[in-house]
Parts: structure tokens; sequence; C-alpha cells
């Protein structure tokens, strides 16, 4: 487990950071054509830096240099084993440099740091060393034939990739991204998001020092319409990973349907319950998972269990557990290791949350806030993306599971209950592509990670699923009859 500094340490690193200023292309940072864009610390409003953005003629250079390494066979051809070590070379250089990338994560976005120091940097490299332990592992097959044939099923590299990041967890998304991309033999273009562009382009400069060849891993800070749109419509990206919100993921099928109909796999938004039935039992185990499930990141997670639905025979117990455990939760400077709560991300999301707030406030932070709503309260159906627990009492276990389903989205849900038949059937019920039982979590880097309905498309993030979106599926088929016996086509 990583040792915590103090904050006046962390203050220190963070003032002595040099970061990166311009895209990663071909191998090394170049000057962009776009504008000048400000990144600044969502905690104090400081700029941190000046980035130099990507224009469209940025995206086409990239998307060349991406495609030329990818039909030479730099990466692509290159022997799995060799790609793994190449990886996991990547993984050493980060663990090198983790409190550098910590640090940076924090200042730019605003995370606590003892969420990036404990949760973040260790599970992004844990990832890539996943996936790169994953490469040499994954078989093809044969497919049963006659005796006059062989039929081989092959997995190869879909191509040259575009991912689109959101800015709650930079660099977890990240590696969720080029771990199974890079492991799959792909070349990948990273467009960061606006406000947190720092550690990706810091992360594709280690990788070059890894021995990832130029061209395979590229970031192009900027913003959708200058970088995001141009690889959407670009004839020669073949596919397109994005997380971030239901709406921008909409755009990315259209710019698929209008160009070359590349793959799109979208990871988008959640409205996710935590559903305690009338027999969860340790409501204080409740109590701490649905503090965590609701607050961590500030609620800026696309699977925080934004709404609690409890049977009314618990509820007023739990809330008052609930109530107890938010105490220890405090919020401020994302520096200070004390904090579990820092920042939300720039001035004009913190409007949007507090627009649901009935004490409206100011400046970067948001306390956590508790409303006990209807079912179809809007506070209850829209993806707050910020510290806010919406609870809904409700008459009876069948109930519970029937408001859990009344949503647009379905990505994540968790299910307390003594029970263990009641609890596997509720999970079955509850359409989202991730159900916990007994607990508040995502699975591990093991288990495929996506949602139903308006929350994903296309694919998975984590696990060996992942690798199936990078890859291209294809049948060869080989004659094995002696041409001298005839034409033995039927």
């Amino acid at each position: 487990m990583t040792d915590l500094l103090t904050h006046g340490e962390y203050v220190a690193l963070a003032a002595a950071l040099d970061p990166p200023r311009s895209p990663f292309i071909d191998g090394k940072y170049q000057r962009g054509h776009g504008p000048m864009m400000a990144t600044t610390n969502p905690a104090t409003g400081e700029e941190i830096a000046q980035i130099s953005t990507a224009s469209a003629a940025d995206v086409d250079l990239a998307v060349n240099k991406a495609r030329e390494a990818f039909d030479q066979g730099r990466w692509s051809k290159l022997d799995p084993e060799a790609r793994k070590e190449v990886l996991i070379r990547l993984c050493k250089l980060m663990t090198r440099n983790a409190r550098e990338l910590a640090v940076m994560e924090s200042v730019e976005s605003g995370k606590p740091i003892r969420d990036c120091e404990l949760i973040d940097l260790p599970e992004t490299i844990h990832c890539i060393k996943w996936h790169a332990e994953a490469v040499d592992k994954i078989y093809d097959q044969t497919a049963p034939t006659g005796d006059g044939a062989i039929a081989i099923i092959l997995r190869e590299p879909v191509g040259v990739v575009a991912a689109v990041l959101p800015w709650n967890f930079p660099l977890m998304m990240f590696a969720w991204k080029i771990g199974p991309a890079l492991a799959a033999g792909c070349s990948v273009i990273v467009k960061p998001a606006e406000q947190t562009s720092l550690t990706a382009l810091r992360v594709a400069e280690l990788a070059q020092e890894a021995g990832v060849p130029r061209g395979v891993l590229q970031v192009l800070p900027g913003d959708g319409p200058s970088v995001g749109e141009p690889l959407g419509r670009h004839m020669d990206v073949d596919m397109v990973s994005f997380t971030g919100s239901t709406e921008t993921g909409r755009r990315f099928l259209h710019y698929a349907a209008e160009s070359n109909l590349k793959k799109v796999v979208l990871e988008c938004g959640g409205k996710n319950p935590a559903v305690v039935f009338d027999d969860a039992e340790n409501l204080d185990h409740v109590a701490e998972h649905v503090v965590n499930a609701a607050f961590w990141n500030a609620g800026q997670n696309c699977s925080a269990a934004s709404r609690l639905i409890v049977h009314r025979s618990v509820k007023p117990v739990l809330m008052d557990k609930i109530t107890a455990r938010l105490r220890d939760w405090k919020t401020g400077d994302p520096l200070d290791p004390a904090n579990h709560i820092g920042a939300l991300i720039d001035a004009n999301h913190c409007a949007k949350v507090r627009g649901y707030l009935e004490d409206a406030g100011d400046g970067p932070y948001v306390a956590p806030t508790i409303f006990e709503v209807a079912a179809d309260d809007p506070k209850a159906r829209d993806e707050i993306f910020g510290p806010v627990l919406c609870v809904i009492e409700v008459a009876s276990n069948d109930e519970a599971v029937e408001v859990a389903n009344d949503t647009a989205y379905g990505l994540a849900a968790s299910i307390f209950s003594a029970n263990g038949r009641s609890a596997i059937r509720a999970a079955r019920d509850i359409r989202a592509g991730t159900v916990t039982v007994n607990c508040y979590g995502e699975g591990n880097i093991a288990t495929p990670f996506g949602g139903y309905k308006q929350s994903g498309f296309g694919g998975r993030d984590n696990g060996l699923h992942a690798h199936d979106q990078y890859t291209e599926v294809k049948t060869i088929w080989v004659d094995l009859t002696d041409p001298a016996d005839g034409d033995n086509l039927t």
C-alpha cells in the first residue's frame, strides 16, 4: 500500500510539476495547429499550463502515422510476447513515476490525492499489466469440419482506434482503452477530455520510452469539434471507443453512419440503484457501501449509486447510519489526504449540479446532499453527476426492483439482502450490466463492464471481453481434397 505524504508535501510536488504542453504525435511532442488551451486547477482556479491543441490537420497527420505504423506491422505484427514485454516495461515506468502522475491527476481533475494514490494509479497500472499478460494467452480456434478441410478462426487487430476519454477518471479510462487495444496490436489515438489532458500525454511519453513504436500511441488534446468529431468522421479510423455522456455517445453513432461505418463502442451514463430489501442485515455495512457508492469522486462517476431504493421497514435505521457515516467524509483541498471529496471539475459542471440543490452556494466544492424523493422526481431520473443521493422509499421488495428498472439507463446496480435466492433473482431481474450483491462495486479487471439501454452500446470494457471489441474475426478455410479426385463441390 502506498504511504501517503502530508498536505504540505503534496502542495510542494504540485508546484514543481513540469506538465506536457502539446500533442504527442509520431513518437514525440509536436506543437498543434489548434488554439492554445488553458488547463486549470478546479480547486483553486489557477492555471496549470497552456496546452497547444490539435486541429483537424493534426488529426489527419496522427491518423496517417497510425495507419502507417499499423500497415508496416511495427506493432500489429510484432510477436505477442514482444508486445507483452513492452507493455510491462510501460507499467514499470508508470510505477516509477506514479507519484508524479497522481499529483498531476489530482491537480488537474480536482480528485482527492488519496484516491489518485491509493486507487487510480494502482488500478491503472494493474489494468495495463493484466491485458499485457493476456496477449499471449488468448488462443485462436479451429472449427469442426469434414475430413476434406480445415477451418481456422483468427482474431486480427481492428486497425486504427480512436479512444475518446472522460474527465472523471482520466488515467483509469485511458488504461481501460489502451490496455486491450494495444494488447490486440492496434494503433491508438487518444483524445483526452479538454479539462484533463496532462496524464494521458505524460503516459504516451513513457510508452515511447518503454518501446511502443512511433505512431502506435498518440494523444491529441483539444475540444470535441476540433478533435473528437474529425476522429469520429475520419475514413481511415476503424473504430471509436468512447466513455462519456449519452448525448455525446449518440453523436459518434451518427459520425460512423455518415462516414465509413466504423465500429463504435460506447460506455455512457447511469442512474444506478442501490436496492435495500426488508431483510438486509448488518446495516452498518450497507451504510458504508451506500456512502461510498454515492459520494466517491464527488459522485462524478457513471456507476455511482445515486438512487437509494429502500424498504420502509429498514429505512429509518439505515438513514441514521448513512448520516453518521457521511460525517467522516471531509470535503476540501484535493491535495490534503484527509479529504475524501475534492472539487468538481469546473464552474459549468458546478452550476449544473447546483441547479438541483436548494442551497446553491458557490465555489468549486459541493457538499454531499441527500434528498428523499418520489420515484418520478427529476432528481431521481436525471444523471446529476455530483455528490447527490436520492432516497426512494418502497413498500415491498418487488416494488424496489420495479423502481430500479424505471430508468433510461442500465449500467450498474446493487442489491442488499440476507436471502441469497431473493438477491440472485433480483440481480437477474434488474436490467444493468453489473449487479453487485451485498456490496457496491464494478467487479474487477477480469469482469466485463458496460451497460444496457442508454448506458452502453457495442461492447464491454475490462475482462477478456474487452479484447473482442479491438479485433476482427476472420475465417480461413483450407481445402484438403486432392484435385485429382475431381470436383468435390456439392
